[in-house]
């Protein structure tokens, strides 16, 4: 799957996911609900994971989330000398 198509599923679950936990948060013994949570959940993580292990991660804590401290920082580069 190519990256737009992986972010709109995963825009997709994302929002089910939310919808669900919302729900739960009212009618926390509705198993139904509690069932479909965690599919979704499960279907979310699984394409984070496949978008993440070929374009990387998309938020701090996703699996590449150290790479950024290895860039230079702002106050790293040097002004070029003219």
């Amino acid at each position: 799957m190519n990256k737009e198509k992986l972010m709109r599923r995963l825009s997709s679950l994302g929002f089910s996911v939310q919808e669900y936990r919302l729900f739960l948060d009212t009618h926390p013994e509705n198993e139904e609900a509690l069932t479909l949570f965690n599919e979704a959940k499960k279907k979310y993580d699984a394409v984070l994971q496949e978008y993440e292990k070929e374009y990387g991660a998309l938020t701090l804590n996703g699996i590449n989330s150290d790479e950024w401290l290895e860039d230079p920082w702002p106050w790293d580069y040097k002004e070029e000398e003219k």
